[in-house]
């Protein structure tokens, strides 16, 4: 740290209770206020691939429903009935619902959408009409030899992943104890299956790799 900044009016600043999780990482109050920095840098850094990630799928699913109910897909009702509606906890048919109040527009109503909508749309609910005829062509770069329900499932557990470092970084959380190289590769492989140019885009401009390599 420059010589002339005093650590513990930073400390003060951050709240000891947030700065603890990270002294107890690092050797010394400095350490400590460098791996902070470190944190936030790659937190920053993970947000444009969180981008990009989260509107390839969105994107990827609704053109599948686009072909199933043209561009009136979120106020088809036999669409909606096949969503989810817990009574506790995320509920798909009423984000829909409430997003496509918002507007005629359906490229208004996706990004209204939140992530775990997209997410559900990969769970088994949905292979006999959605992913079992349009999976090869919407995810046109997976692999032919292995079943699209388990290359379904993988997206949905990968995007599990993602959504908890999505999550975290969104709150200003920790993220340094995670397996951040598996968190990117997960991401790179998603956009990979849809199209291999904006996965290795993506790759070619990203800094991630760089600070996961430079961790203090």
């Amino acid at each position: 740290m420059n010589s002339t900044v005093n650590g513990e009016r930073v400390k003060g600043t951050l709240s000891s209770p947030r700065l603890s999780t990270y002294e107890r990482e690092a050797s010394d109050l400095d350490s400590a206020l460098e791996l902070y920095l470190w944190n936030a840098n790659v937190s920053g850094a993970f947000f444009p691939c969180l981008h990009i990630c989260e509107v390839t799928i969105r994107n990827a699913v609704s053109e599948v429903l686009f072909k199933l109910h043209g561009n009136q897909w979120p106020w088809n009702n036999g669409f909606i009935n096949t969503l989810p509606n817990p009574k506790y906890g995320d509920n798909p048919r009423r984000n829909l619902k409430q997003a496509s109040t918002k507007s005629s527009d359906v490229n208004k109503i996706i990004p209204e959408l939140n992530f775990v909508f997209w997410q559900k749309m990969f769970t088994s609910r949905h292979d006999d009409q959605l992913w079992l005829p349009h999976f090869r062509t919407t995810f046109p770069n997976t692999d032919a030899s292995i079943a699209i329900k388990v290359l379904r499932g993988e997206i949905y557990n990968d995007l599990e992943k993602i959504r908890k470092l999505r999550n975290r970084i969104a709150h200003h959380e920790p993220i340094f104890r995670r397996k951040l190289d598996e968190d990117y590769k997960a991401i790179i492989k998603i956009i990979g299956y849809r199209c291999e140019d904006t996965a290795e885009w993506l790759s070619l401009n990203q800094n991630v790799a760089s600070l996961m390599n430079n961790k203090p």
